[in-house]
Order: C-alpha cells, then structure tokens, then sequence
C-alpha cells in the first residue's frame, strides 16, 4: 500500500521513499483517528500528510517522553531540531541522515510550505517547557496559533483549494485550533500529570475553579460541581470554533473533502464523548468506539471515490 502511494506521489529515491514509510508508520503508530482519515485522501497526498504529522510528532516527543531529562536538555534537543530544519530547508544543507526531516523537507518544498509555519510551531513547542499555566484566553491564543493553528495552514497546500487559499486559511487554523481545544478538555487529568493546565485560568476562576480543586478531582478520581460547570463552559467554547471551521470543508479541493470531513465528525465526536460521560474525564479518557469510526470511515471511503471518479482520479 505504501508503494503505490508513494508511486503516486512522484517519489522515487529509495532513501527517500524510506523516509515516508517511516513517517507513515509514526502516524499509523501514535495517531490512530488522524490515520484513518488520511485513508480517504488521494493516495499521492498522503506521504505529505504522514511527514508533516511525522515532525509534530517529532517535536512534541521531545516534550513529552518520561525519559528523566531535565528541561534544558529538552530545549536543547528542540533548539538542535529546529536549526537543523532551518539549514536544510532554507539553507538547502543535506540531512540524510534524518527521514523524519528528509520527508518533511521535500514535502514542504513541493507545496511551498513556508519556514515561517514551522518556526512558529516550534517556538509554541518550547512554551511547553516553561509554561505551565494560561492566565486569559488571549494568552492560550497565542500558544494555540503555533502549536494547532499552523498545522492546519500547513496541510492546507497539500489538501487543496477551489477558492483562493487565503480565504480558506482562516478555517483550516480554526479546524486545528478545534481539535487541539478537544485535547485539551478531554486530556485535563493527564495535562495535570505534566503539570500543565492547558484551559484559561481566568475562565476556571469564573466557576471557582483552581489548580489545587483540579487537583483534587484527579485525586479522588471524579469530576467536582464547581469543575463541571468550568468544562461545560469549555465545551461550549470548542464547539463554537468547530462552527467556525466547519465552512472551510467545502472550500478544499473536492477529492480532500471526505478526509477533513470525516475528521471533524470523529474529533467533535470525542466532545460529543465527553458530555456523555457527565465530565467525568478523571481517570478515565474519552474516546470515539471503533464501530462509531469505521462507520464514519466507510462512508467517507464511499465519498472519497465518487469525488476522485468525478473530479479525477488521484487528483487533490
């Protein structure tokens, strides 16, 4: 299946075409919902997809492996990233020896993807090292920009448009900020764990919420009153941008439609998830059943074909 993707996709160099397998199998390893969805795009687009989520990954790893290293050595090995991607990117420098940058390198040369959405990506990333709590939504805005954001306007090239990119930009950052907000409500126990609370602390204190009643409810396992009505709040705040987003599916290129929508549908589900379970994400994590996702994903198999048939086969 990789071969004929990766056919389709022009790649030829045998250490090339190794690069992309290994950034599919990051994908299909640590991304299971965001895989199946890149299953109902053109089989050319997908090694583009599976190398940019490749690096993300890359990075957030950094941040996140329960390795013992201290937080210098983790800005370090991001700043260490981030400069042998500027040099090979910008500076045309080999990094052969890299297949994660090797395939997001070529793929962000071929849909002209800019330094500047990467940069930015890696600049939220090294937040992560020192923030650990957002006093206002502005300041989660900020942070939500580089590491949600440019993911969206990253995949934007390689999805394709049938309106001006520019007016199809500012849904694709919104779908991104979308599924991140999603995270970031169902991920509060674990997020805690890290030390990190990655929801407004002004908003929580509207409710009389605080890190040591969060605390409390990662304790004893349960979600308190005060809380609930906190996540309520949230909710209805991811759901709003999911409104927002939602515009931007019919702006993609026919064939990419199935795959953004079906996207959506599962990643507002795990929302949809969470109300079902009364908020009570301590100790437990909210997630789409695997009926629920292949059901999504077989219909939009079935729209996925119909649109390349109509549009051209293989087409974005």
């Amino acid at each position: 299946m990789i071969g004929s993707e990766l056919d389709a996709a022009g790649v030829r160099d045998p250490a090339l075409r190794e690069a992309f397998r290994r950034c599919r199998e990051i994908n299909a390893r640590h991304g299971k919902t965001f895989f199946l969805a890149t299953r109902l795009l053109a089989p050319r687009q997908r090694p583009a997809v599976h190398a940019l989520y490749g690096f993300a990954r890359r990075a957030d790893d950094i941040l996140d492996d329960f390795d013992g290293r201290g937080s210098e050595a983790r800005a370090d090995e991001l700043q260490s990233l981030s400069t042998r991607l500027f040099n090979a990117l910008v500076q045309n420098q080999p990094c052969d020896d890299d297949p994660t940058l090797t395939a997001v390198v070529y793929t962000a040369r071929k849909y002209d993807i800019g330094w500047g959405l990467f940069d930015d990506f890696l600049a939220a990333m090294r937040m992560d090292l020192t923030v650990t709590d957002y006093p206002d939504r502005a300041a989660l805005e900020r942070y939500m920009y580089g590491s949600a954001e440019v993911i969206g306007l990253q995949l934007l090239p390689v999805l394709g448009t049938c309106v001006p990119r520019e007016d199809a930009a500012p849904h694709a950052a919104a779908l991104g900020k979308a599924f991140q907000l999603t995270n970031f409500i169902r991920d509060v126990d674990e997020d805690l764990r890290r030390g990190r609370v990655y929801l407004p602390a002004d908003e929580l204190a509207a409710h009389g919420v605080d890190r040591d009643l969060l605390n409390w409810c990662q304790d004893n396992g349960r979600t308190e009153a005060r809380v609930r009505r906190a996540l309520m709040e949230q909710h209805a705040a991811a759901r709003k941008v999911y409104s927002e987003a939602e515009p931007g599916v019919g702006m993609l290129a026919p064939a990419s439609r199935p795959c953004v929508a079906a996207a959506l549908t599962l990643y507002s589900g795990i929302l949809e998830r969470i109300e079902e379970m009364d908020f009570q994400i301590f100790g437990q994590r909210a997630t789409v059943g695997n009926t629920r996702r292949l059901t999504v994903a077989a219909g939009g198999l079935v729209r996925s074909w119909s649109a390349r048939l109509r549009h051209g086969r293989g087409q974005p």
